[in-house]
């Protein structure tokens, strides 16, 4: 039986370390119980199972017991990430007098970073956000066809860049998410897709955050991944979209993937898994190439990997169908 989840309860919330006015620094991170997403009513994006952090109807008096819990566990932190399973913008899932209060709440942050759909910024909805904010967009891919049909995100490149723009006019930062790899994309495919669209965010944004693509339960991209037809993408491809746009854009890079080292996160071989996400997370503060130079083995099998995906045109998780091939010939 599952768990009855509590509309004044926070879903989660821990410490962190992230940047801020260019040094490394504690982050809080706190993760909302809402309505959740209103993308979601029309069918949501493949990858995100994220509805899963909503409940039907979560009311202005359960998000500020959310808010107390919260503040119960901030120890001044120069930096608080406030997280919903969608818009902190979306008046319907967080009402204006509940945003005040957060912003009241953290008046003294560094920085306070929120995630918004670029529907709903508009000059009316920043109006009273305060200049320590950051807001994080969801782009994806700069592709229109990828986010139509692969992330089914409902809404285009040009929205993203119109919403970080305006943001960046108020003179508020923005974070701009990428996601390596979406379904029905070769690894190939997926490491030109992300620095394709990291340089076309890069003038509206002032970090880009890479998402290597994780098997999240309940969403069609598991059902992909259940059936053979998609493999998380290897870290290895990961760190070549870092080091191609390494010097070449003015954002800063970095990375913080979920499940990484497991089958539905990132992943390699499994003996450097660990090493080479180490090198990611120093070269996210540091931007310094060399801290991404790891070696292993595996790496001439990576390769080997994305040329036979060229060969056979395919991005089916080659690595599986090659297990059961062998399990069928013993």
């Amino acid at each position: 039986m599952k768990e009855k989840r509590s509309p004044s309860q926070l879903e989660a919330c821990w410490k962190e370390e992230d940047m801020s006015g260019g040094r490394r620094v504690d982050a809080m991170v706190v993760i909302l119980r809402t309505s959740g997403c209103c993308w979601v009513r029309h069918g949501g994006c493949t990858m995100c199972g994220y509805r899963e952090a909503s409940l039907q109807s979560v009311s202005a008096e359960g998000l500020l017991k959310q808010l107390d819990q919260a503040l119960a566990k901030y120890k001044g932190e120069p930096f608080v990430k406030i997280y919903t399973s969608g818009s902190f913008l979306d008046d319907n899932e967080v009402p204006p007098e509940v945003r005040a209060k957060f912003f009241e709440a953290f008046a003294d942050c560094e920085r306070i970073l929120f995630e918004s759909r670029p529907e709903f910024i508009t000059p009316e909805s920043l109006e009273g956000v305060p200049g320590n904010v950051t807001v994080a967009l969801g782009l994806e891919s700069s592709d229109p066809a990828v986010l139509e049909t692969s992330v089914h995100k409902g809404f285009t490149p040009e929205d993203i860049r119109v919403a970080g723009t305006l943001l960046k006019e108020r003179g508020l930062m923005v974070r701009t998410y990428l996601l390596l790899k979406p379904p029905f994309m070769t690894e190939a495919m997926g490491i030109e897709d992300a620095v394709r669209s990291a340089r076309f965010a890069d003038p509206f944004s002032d970090e880009i955050s890479v998402n290597p693509l994780n098997v999240q339960r309940g969403t069609y991209v598991e059902r992909l991944w259940k059936r053979g037809e998609f493999r998380s993408p290897w870290i290895w491809s990961l760190i070549e979209v870092f080091k191609q746009l390494s010097g070449t854009v003015e954002s800063r890079l970095m990375s913080s993937p979920s499940g990484g080292g497991a089958a539905r996160g990132v992943h390699n071989c499994g003996e450097c898994d660990r090493r080479a996400l180490d090198a990611i997370e120093k070269f996210s503060f540091t931007q310094n190439p060399e801290d991404l130079e790891v070696e292993c083995k595996c790496r001439d099998r990576w390769r080997a990997y994305m040329e036979s995906e060229r060969i056979l045109g395919t991005p089916a998780d080659l690595d599986r169908d090659l297990e059961n091939d062998l399990m069928l010939r013993m």
